[in-house]
Order: structure tokens, then C-alpha cells, then sequence
């Protein structure tokens, strides 16, 4: 197993920010902030699951055919290869969750957008 993704690492993205709560060879924790009203792509990964932990806010996921919807305290499993995305059902308030990533690579490479609000299709 191998990662990028270093303790600290953050980016700043269309939709809000993530940064690197924890890493190893095995695992990465990042705690995502999406801005109200905002969307992710609709995407895949090819080589990690994810476990996504909703902190603050509700989400409206996307999870192969099905619509989910998730609040404070809730969660959802991302299995790989599964197409997905997540939205802030908010126009106030920002949406926080933390993901927990797991596989044989766990990198910015390994996502494969499908559809993109923001232009960035792979």
C-alpha cells in the first residue's frame, strides 16, 4: 500500500477545502468543508473505499443509483469503483465530514470524474 498524502497536507478546492488529519501506508483521514450549496464531482476510485462521517451539516450523496441523504453523526460507506458525489443540502451553512480512505493507493491520482460543476473532468 502506498500514499501521498501527508499529516497537514490541505488544497483549496471549488466547492470548500480537505486537509490531512492522519496518514499512513495504510489509511488517510481528511476532514473535508464543503461551502454551501455546493457540490462535488460525481466520481470514482479505482484503487480506495471511503468512509465518510458527517460532523456538521446535512448532505445530500450520490452512491452508484441511489440518493442518500446523511446529518450529524451519521455515515456512509464508499466501496471502490462506486460512482459518487456529496452536495451541502445547506445555502447557509457549511457542510464538514470526515473521510477515512483506505486501499492500495491512496492519492489525488486515483479519482475519475464523471461529471464536474466546476470544469474539471478527467
Amino acid at each position: 500500500m502506498t500514499t501521498n498524502y501527508k499529516k497537514g497536507d490541505s488544497d483549496t478546492r471549488p466547492w470548500g477545502t480537505w486537509e490531512v488529519l492522519e496518514s499512513s501506508n495504510n489509511y488517510c483521514v481528511k476532514k473535508i468543508i464543503v461551502k454551501p450549496n455546493a457540490i462535488l464531482s460525481l466520481q470514482m476510485h479505482n484503487f480506495r473505499a471511503e468512509h465518510w462521517i458527517i460532523a456538521e451539516g446535512e448532505a445530500m450523496i450520490v452512491l452508484g443509483e441511489d440518493t442518500l441523504y446523511r446529518k450529524k453523526d451519521e455515515a456512509v460507506y464508499i466501496p471502490k469503483q462506486a460512482k459518487h458525489r456529496i452536495k451541502n443540502t445547506s445555502t447557509q451553512n457549511d457542510l464538514v465530514f470526515i473521510e477515512i480512505q483506505t486501499g492500495e493507493t491512496l492519492d489525488e491520482e486515483d479519482i475519475i470524474r464523471f461529471d464536474d460543476s466546476y470544469g474539471r473532468l478527467s
